[in-house]
């Protein structure tokens, strides 16, 4: 059915939500594959979105001959709600589209009735596996939400394996029903930044000679306390370097550097361009990534990338993001990180060689033909 290179383009559609709103994540996620699959011609690609969103996001992803963005009608933001939850069905049955895929989790109410096939992409459930960081309003819609679209998926995607156990153990999904799809990781971090770039971004955000890095969100569940309370640990000269937005939790990793007298030796980076990262990856001496949950970990390779040994926690996926060759301590065991680090530092014991074999394992993510893996699951939901 999809051999003939003379048929008529198959019509997919994508949920484009995340792509015109989300700068990173999700947004960048849906970017990258739906750039990746518009270089197939047999499809057309409709991006589905309740509004234009941000024209500089859009922009990353251009229109072409076989890529072109759907709209709603709707003006108010309940409108918007409800044309992406229930009103888009018709109009995809109307555009003709044979396939959908949520990027983000959701899929709309309906669609599995309407005969469109159907795939979600699941990033992760942490909402189910740790509630308490979020609102309790938050997590009943969440979950809503994640079991009405188990009803209308086909086939659902999960980013990590432990996503997967997580989609088979909250949603009582069969195995055969998901797909393990690793996001692609981009070989930007790798590139090595000229001396004279380096003493400019060393210069712009004044870091310290001797420095440890932290990149994410200053949220609890990444939990990047446990970094600054293993300061007193380590040698004087040491910083924490953290880039990331803030948020409420910030104030409570700045009053514990206080109450620990270290606040000299904790930096906190906001509003720091992707540009600048490689730079300030690449002069630190580790990163630690000591959070408490997550669906995948992409920091962990872009530090391993940079060249950088990571010490991150178990509990979740970072193993399976960073493998063997980091070193990994309980989310709760300050003096086991301060041991990790100290391993991790410049000068320690088999240090170069565990950076080496770690930049081997993660080229499993690197270029990696997502877009292809996709499109052989599309193939399979078409044929059948």
């Amino acid at each position: 059915m999809m051999g003939d290179k003379h048929d008529k383009p198959i019509r997919i559609g994508l949920d484009a939500k995340r792509i015109v709103r989300n700068a990173t994540g999700l947004g960048s996620y849906g970017r990258t594959l739906a750039a990746d699959l518009a270089r197939y011609n047999r499809f057309d690609l409709l991006l589905y979105a309740p509004d234009a969103g941000h024209d500089n996001l859009r922009s990353q992803l251009a229109e072409t001959a076989n890529l072109h963005y759907r709209f709603s009608d709707a003006q108010t933001a309940l409108g918007k709600a409800l044309w992406r939850s229930h009103g888009i069905v018709g109009q995809l049955q109307r555009d003709g589209v044979r396939l959908f895929h949520g990027l983000s989790g959701e899929l709309p109410t309906g669609i599995h009735r309407s005969g469109i096939k159907t795939v979600v992409t699941i990033h992760d459930l942490i909402f189910l596996r740790h509630p308490e960081y979020y609102k309790w309003i938050d997590t009943k819609l969440y979950a809503w939400k994640f079991r009405r679209t188990l009803k209308e998926a086909d086939r659902i995607i999960a980013i990590s394996e432990c996503t997967r156990r997580d989609i088979m153990e909250f949603g009582q999904v069969p195995a055969e029903k998901i797909s393990l799809i690793y996001q692609s990781c981009s070989t930007f971090f790798k590139q090595r930044e000229s001396e004279d770039l380096l003493q400019k971004v060393n210069a712009r955000y004044e870091l310290p000679s001797r420095y440890i890095v932290n990149v994410g969100t200053i949220e609890e569940r990444k939990n990047i306390a446990l970094a600054v309370k293993a300061l007193p640990l380590l040698p004087p000269d040491l910083h924490l370097v953290i880039v990331g937005r803030r948020t409420p939790y910030t104030d409570t990793v700045l009053q514990q550097a206080a109450d620990l007298q270290v606040s000299q030796r904790v930096h906190i980076l906001t509003g720091v361009p992707n540009s600048d990262l490689p730079s300030i990856y690449q002069m630190a001496e580790a990163c630690v990534y000591p959070s408490r949950y997550e669906g995948f970990g992409i920091p962990i390779i872009e530090a391993v990338q940079s060249g950088l040994p990571v010490v991150a926690c178990t509990g979740s996926c970072l193993e399976e993001a960073g493998g063997p060759d980091n070193l990994y301590v309980s989310p709760d065991d300050v003096e086991g990180m301060a041991a990790a680090i100290r391993q991790s530092l410049k000068g320690a014991e088999g240090r170069d060689e565990r950076i080496s074999r770690s930049q081997e394992y993660v080229r499993r993510f690197e270029g990696t033909d997502v877009a292809g893996q996709v499109l052989s699951l599309y193939k399979e939901l078409l044929n059948s």
